[in-house]
């Protein structure tokens, strides 16, 4: 051992080599380069890339895929056995009992019977589409007594709260659902469920996309701070549009101005069932009402326009083309 100054140790190196550094991490890692003195940076592997998301968080190609699968169910449904769409009004009217109900009991406690509500609904539907409006509105009201009897088994206690809360299940979900029904029990049904369909879509769509781009002036910024009158604008413009179209080409006896009054309308309806849905949501402090469709939420997040638009379009169609 030798004293620090004194000479080497016989054998050492004349000049020591420089203590090796290791790359940070996260940095590049060297390797020897073909030029003296130079090292090469070996590039990493990129991140593995996520799936793009839309404003909100929502995963972009989960809800596309979603969108057109449920796309074709319709379509197939209405154009091979036209009976066999109503089996998916009824799910899907069934669903939306079973989410609403679900979510109000959770953060609001509040336990509307479901099983009086989802066999009602179905009443009310099947009665709507092979019978007419006035025995799916006495379904309603029998769906109202059997929540009331239903309910009955339980405490006294906040019974008032309950029964309401199911009445108004009934009535939001089934009931504005029958009309969907009422539609396609016309010789043309699946024509005035595509054009259903279309308006409602548009009006989503032309909203989204108007807004995006040059939406400036809130529509109900405590509501749903993401809508804009501009939005509004180019959701009604679209549907109009659509309307005008598709009540001429695909409705029998129907004309183009008949299309853009029944698009206005369809558009200014789903507007106010997404404004009305999202008073709900916030009231009980979720996001989406369920889980079930990737990329959308549940089945009621896409019915909120649908549902509140499906009474005033067959009211349009009996009107103008008759029932």
């Amino acid at each position: 051992m030798h004293a620090p100054g004194g000479p080497p140790h016989p054998g050492a190196p004349a000049h020591p080599a420089p203590p090796q550094s290791h790359p940070a991490a996260g940095q590049p890692h060297p390797v020897p380069s073909s030029h003296p003195g130079q090292e090469t940076p070996v590039a990493q592997p990129d991140p593995q890339p996520q799936a793009r998301k839309q404003r909100g968080g929502r995963n972009l190609q989960a809800a596309i895929g979603v969108g057109v699968g449920l796309g074709a169910v319709i379509i197939a449904s209405l154009f091979v056995v036209k009976a066999l769409f109503l089996v998916v009004v009824m799910a899907a009217a069934s669903v939306g009992v079973w989410e609403l109900t679900s979510r109000l009991s959770e953060r609001k406690q509040i336990k509307a019977p479901l099983v009086p509500l989802v066999a009602g609904g179905i009443a009310m539907i099947a009665t709507g589409y092979w019978s007419g409006v006035q025995w799916a509105a006495a379904s309603l009201a029998l769906t109202g007594l059997a929540v009331m009897v239903w309910r009955m088994a339980e405490p006294p206690e906040n019974y008032l709260r309950d029964i309401t809360a199911g009445v108004f299940t009934a009535f939001y979900v089934p009931f504005l659902a029958t009309f969907v029904a009422l539609m396609l029990a016309a010789d043309d049904g699946p024509q005035r469920i595509v054009l259903f369909l279309i308006v409602t879509i548009c009006s989503d769509t032309g909203a989204y996309a108007v807004g995006y781009k040059f939406g400036k002036t809130k529509l109900a910024p405590t509501i749903s701070p993401g809508k804009t009158r501009e939005g509004l604008a180019g959701g009604i413009g679209l549907s109009m549009l659509a309307g005008a179209l598709l009540m001429q080409l695909i409705i029998d006896d129907g004309s183009w101005w008949q299309g853009l009054i029944l698009g206005g309308c369809a558009a200014v309806t789903a507007t106010l069932g997404d404004l009305g849905e999202s008073m709900i949501k916030r009231d009980l402090g979720i996001k989406d009402m369920g889980t079930l469709l990737p990329g959308h939420g549940g089945i009621m997040d896409r019915l909120d326009s649908l549902l509140p638009t499906a009474p005033v379009v067959w009211l349009l169609l009996a009107a103008f083309v008759g029932s």
